[in-house]
């Protein structure tokens, strides 16, 4: 049984990131490969005429006006009838400053299920040029597939990496993206390569380093799991994750995860529980 009203909103983890170099806006040039985890946040929304937005399990600390969700969907409501509505309650699994893109991904199902709900229909390119308004990692949530990313995040070509199983760790800290990317030892001039030159290349990310020397307990993650596989941070951290081939042996080795950590196991997806979901709505709208 499909039901409208819950929407997935899942993590996603940058399998190398690269910073190409700085706009004059302060934006960063970067390349990137996003992929999804089957794991992440959920958003039950119910739409109404009452004309307003109600979050009802708001984050704590985060004023109503400065919720990306909020925003998210005030940003779309000059698009719906005059007295479109909705009641937005999210169940948050995915911690903040982790370099999951939990916000972003909050964001973004707000802008695809209301898309939906509110019959606007705009098209996902459409979506995905608003939801840039509120960060850049929101168009790859909105669309949806697995990317090879470049520009600030937002030029996206689909590619198709492996989809192996992940050990993921949060070190129990909260990263600021803005620190580590106003960082003066930030690299910043990562020569750019070709969709075709991946494969070839050594691939890294920028931000690890900087992010290890500030955030001790980062460093320790890393070295931990890097005795069980090899470990790469994804965004400006601060998760850190490991390759495995199947679910048991990264649930093996999470079984051995120090006390002061906290770690889940999932797969790697190349188009989104979002996706999915909006598919099999407009599949079902077709039957009928």
């Amino acid at each position: 049984m499909i039901t409208q009203n819950a929407w997935p909103a899942p993590a996603k983890l940058n399998l190398f990131l690269h910073i190409t170099g700085q706009l004059e806006n302060g934006y960063h040039t970067l390349q990137t490969i996003f992929q999804f985890l089957d794991y992440g946040d959920s958003l039950n929304i119910e739409h109404n005429q009452s004309n307003e937005i109600t979050l009802t399990s708001a984050v704590e600390g985060v004023s109503l006006q400065d919720n990306l969700i909020y925003r998210a969907a005030m940003l779309l409501k000059p698009f719906a009838d005059k007295s479109a509505g909705a009641r937005i309650e999210i169940s948050k699994i995915l911690p903040m400053g982790a370099g999951l893109g939990g916000g972003s991904s909050n964001a973004a199902t707000t802008l695809v299920a209301l898309n939906y709900l509110w019959d606007i229909n705009l098209p996902l390119e459409q979506l995905a040029t608003i939801g840039l308004e509120l960060g850049a990692d929101v168009p790859i949530f909105v669309q949806g597939f697995a990317a090879f990313a470049q520009g600030v995040g937002e030029e996206l070509t689909p590619v198709s990496p492996p989809q192996p199983y992940y050990l993921v760790i949060w070190p129990g800290v909260a990263v600021s993206t803005q620190e580590i990317f106003q960082a003066p030892e930030l690299p910043r001039n990562t020569p750019s390569l070709t969709l075709e030159q991946l494969s070839d290349a050594t691939l890294s990310n920028d931000c690890q380093e900087i992010t290890k020397n500030r955030h001790p307990m980062v460093a320790s993650a890393l070295d931990w799991l890097v005795e069980y596989a090899p470990a790469k941070m994804t965004g400006t951290g601060s998760c850190v994750f490991g390759e495995f081939e199947s679910a048991q042996a990264a649930a093996h080795v999470l079984k051995k995860l120090p006390k002061t950590m906290h770690g889940f196991v999932a797969k790697g997806i190349n188009t989104s529980p979002l996706a999915q979901k909006l598919a099999q709505l407009q599949q079902l709208n077709d039957q009928h």
